[in-house]
């Protein structure tokens, strides 16, 4: 449990860290390509070495899929982009299944691959999670003046002289980096939960760029530790044989559902309020004055 919890908090610090920049570049479906396009490399890893050769492989994998999906965006931009990251995300997937598939234990090596093992992370993981894990938030942190140019104004970017595609090379290092951290503990599948939801939710509360990235931090590192303590309750308690790793993601799934109807219901509150004055009749609209709902004009 003590491995398990260190090995959530990293993941919690880095993969909400790179998740407000994949967020702030709107790339979560590019970060599901990556996702997917390492689990191949994942699975060539442990045919060979075992689970201590995950690591090796999907760093590999990352790789590859790093430069080939960020040049497959740049050369096919729009609708082109997205079919040609999903017909890389389906074959690789694929091809994964098809390499675990000639293990006897197949059905065992998928779980592990897809899902996780977290209660069976060791010291070797946590070192491997800290490298993956480090490297990738110093990425995010070297360039984030950069990405929050290229976020808001590529065209402008490029304009000022800033090399974009070394930029987009960063990033999605970055993201394929986070991936292969938590290839083990976490699993292929369910990283998505950990790379996306905080960062979503910490959109949702604020557009401060200065409280967002603080936000989805406390929000990663809450959920970790709530979803331990869950899928725990769960196993010991009720001998419900929870997977931590999917309490995890259904914890962070249920915050962010949580958090957008509260935003939706307070926001609604808001504009049926009367305003005080002369006006106070008039039905909200383009006559009124924009209303801030949790920092949000």
């Amino acid at each position: 449990m003590q491995n398990a919890l260190a090995a959530l908090l990293m993941l919690a610090v880095a993969g909400a860290v790179v998740g407000v920049a994949l967020n702030l570049r709107g790339l979560e479906f590019l970060s599901d390509g990556l996702v997917h396009a390492v689990f191949p490399g994942a699975v060539a890893g442990f045919l060979l070495s075992g689970p201590e050769g995950v690591y090796p492989g999907a760093a590999v994998a990352a790789l590859v899929a790093t430069v080939v999906l960020t040049i497959v965006a740049r050369r096919l931009p729009g609708a082109g982009s997205d079919a040609a990251t999903a017909v890389v995300l389906a074959g690789a997937f694929g091809l994964g299944v098809v390499l675990v598939s000639t293990r006897s234990d197949y059905t065992t090596g998928l779980e592990q691959l897809l899902f996780g093992q977290l209660l069976t992370v060791s010291s070797s993981d946590l070192g491997a999670i800290a490298l993956c894990g480090g490297v990738a938030v110093l990425l995010v942190a070297v360039t984030w003046k950069e990405q929050l140019f290229v976020s808001f104004d590529v065209r402008g970017a490029r304009a000022a002289g800033l090399r974009v595609l070394v930029l987009e090379l960063a990033l999605n290092a970055a993201i394929a980096l986070v991936v292969v951290a938590a290839s083990r503990a976490v699993g292929n599948l369910l990283v998505l939960a950990v790379l996306i939801a905080p960062a979503a939710i910490a959109r949702l509360l604020s557009r401060r760029l200065a409280v967002i990235v603080p936000l989805a931090v406390g929000v990663a590192i809450s959920a970790s530790v709530l979803g331990l303590a869950l899928s725990y309750a769960l196993s010991v308690d009720l001998r419900v044989g929870a997977s931590p790793s999917a309490v995890l993601a259904l914890v962070l799934v249920g915050g962010y559902l949580a958090v957008a109807a509260a935003r939706g219901l307070v926001t609604g509150v808001v504009r049926r309020r009367p305003r005080s004055g002369s006006h106070a009749d008039l039905p909200s609209g383009a006559d009124q004055e924009p209303m801030t709902v949790l920092g949000v004009r």
